[in-house]
């Protein structure tokens, strides 16, 4: 079967006015998700316009300023270049992504509901801790779970997980393959002391789980 991926842009118009400036350094980096792209040049002259200096940095993925969950070097090429982000887009973990990957302030506009606010930082340190929670529990665990997705675009060659059962010869290491991985399900293998997960990064969100880039990097 056949496989396309359609981008979902997001066609509505963002109130730029809802950007608190006074509260804003003037080098900023500017990120986002595919859905809000299209907008970047013109919130980028808008802050021209305002007297700030926006950067556009460009990563692995498509378009300039695009982040993924797994992947925000669109916002680690410029780091060094600017004082604070602007995260256009929605829900928390994109922008706590990037705020730990880049240990710079970070800033959100959602497009959609018009907020504007500064990532606290509690929420950074919460999130913190429970990832390291959740390596702590794979460090001490002898029995490991690793969830592997055959969906299109997160799918991670067992192979690639030869290296990882190498790197930790005293654990053991299950694998368990699904198009949808259900959480409910987990629960019927109490003998799995800890989860490694191979699929999208946003897992972590719901489940105390450790991603495999973390465990191989």
């Amino acid at each position: 079967m056949k496989t396309l991926f359609l981008e979902a842009k997001y066609t509505g118009k963002i109130n730029l006015n809802k950007i608190k400036l006074d509260k804003l350094p003037d080098n900023l980096g500017l990120i986002t998700t595919v859905q809000f792209v299209d907008h970047l040049d013109e919130i980028k002259q808008y802050l021209i316009e305002k007297g700030k200096k926006p950067l556009v940095g460009k990563g692995k993925q498509i378009y300039p300023g695009q982040i993924l969950g797994c992947d925000p070097s669109s916002s680690e090429k410029i780091k060094d270049d600017v004082d604070a982000f602007i995260y256009i887009g929605t829900g928390k973990f994109h922008p706590l992504i990037v705020a730990i990957h880049t240990d710079k302030p970070l800033f959100t506009l959602n497009p959609i509901s018009g907020e504007f606010k500064k990532l606290d930082e509690k929420e950074i340190n919460t999130y913190k801790k429970r990832k390291k929670g959740a390596l702590l529990k794979f460090l001490s665990a002898d029995t490991i779970g690793i969830l592997i997705s055959t969906k299109k675009g997160q799918y991670y060659n067992p192979k690639k997980l030869e290296s990882l059962e190498k790197k930790y010869p005293k654990k053991k290491f299950y694998k368990f393959i699904a198009e949808t991985i259900d959480y409910n399900q987990l629960e019927n293998f109490p003998f799995i002391q800890a989860w490694v997960n191979t699929a999208c990064p946003r897992i972590e969100e719901d489940i105390s789980i450790v991603n495999v880039k973390e465990i191989l990097d």
